[in-house]
């Protein structure tokens, strides 16, 4: 079993467990993350769904993050990281939102290097958990290690907050 498939395995496991939910938020994956973490069967008693936020207007419009942060830092930023989190948590009920922003390539956004990627980890009570990537490789093997760095910045998550929201 690949360490994905293990990763999203036990992420969805630990949330039907504990009677919780997740989301995603996607921009420069759109739509891998949700496909991993719908990849385990039984996913649909964990799994909400997701936004493809791929256009900057869309990360505002539909997942209400802030104007001023997009005109000032780009889309590309871990304020917009967090705000696509919570947007999608907000949007769809989930008990955790997860989002992912950054540049793929081939080329620079917003003067961000290619693999520059935010992840963000939006849960109850609103706390917000952060992982800033720098990646390297092509376009495809840095939208693949977003999926991984996601999948485990989630689990990491769930792991630390063992018995803190069952009930």
């Amino acid at each position: 079993m690949s360490h994905r498939l293990l990763a999203a395995t036990s992420v969805l496991s630990l949330l039907v467990r504990r009677g919780e939910t997740v989301s995603v938020a996607e921009s420069l994956t759109a739509g891998l993350i949700g496909a991993a973490l719908t990849g385990p069967s039984g996913a649909s008693a964990a799994f909400v769904g997701g936004v493809l936020s791929y256009a900057t207007e869309l990360k505002r419009h539909l997942l209400g993050v802030p104007a001023d942060l997009l005109e000032r830092e780009g889309a590309v930023h871990p304020g917009v990281a967090a705000a696509m989190a919570t947007g999608v948590r907000r949007l769809t009920g989930s008990t955790y939102g997860l989002a992912a922003t950054g540049v793929a390539g081939p080329n620079p956004q917003d003067g961000k290097p290619v693999g520059t990627v935010h992840l963000a980890v939006s849960g109850p009570d609103g706390r917000v958990w952060h992982r800033d990537l720098h990646l390297s490789g092509t376009r495809e093997e840095i939208r693949q290690s977003t999926v991984n760095e996601a999948i485990d910045l989630l689990l990491g998550v769930l792991e630390s907050n063992l018995g803190e929201h069952s009930g």
